[in-house]
């Protein structure tokens, strides 16, 4: 019979620091990795996540929610999109991110994000 599992960001079985300016916590729940993101003010996914993933943009599909703050999304073709505290978002492979304004952006992503950010 299949168990319910509880976790907590509090206590993470794993924290995944970016180059600059915030990390993620993970949690693996049912074989799948969920992670809350902290991404500070400042944070580029180009310039705190590209060297680590050492692409030219974001290849990772993000399913998830902000919990606070703000972020644009630019995909490769330009396309724009911001969201804010209590946006859902689906974010497809090729893209780049920033933060907006001077408040952290927490978003949880139930996304393919077993490898994100993930050094070595």
């Amino acid at each position: 019979m299949a168990q319910i599992e509880v976790k907590n960001f509090q206590r993470p079985d794993e924290t995944r620091e970016f180059e600059h300016n915030g990390k993620a916590d993970v949690v693996t729940l049912g074989g799948r990795q969920v992670a809350r993101g902290t991404f500070e003010p400042g944070w580029r996914w180009s310039k705190d996540i590209g060297p680590i993933a050492g692409t030219e943009r974001c290849e990772t599909y993000h399913l998830g929610f902000c919990v606070s703050g703000r972020m644009r999304v630019t995909m490769s073709d330009g396309t724009e999109k911001e969201l804010g505290a209590g946006d859902a978002v689906a974010i497809p492979p090729g893209h780049d991110a920033e933060v907006l304004g001077d408040e952290e952006c927490v978003l949880i992503d139930f996304g393919e994000i077993a490898d994100y950010a993930k050094r070595g």
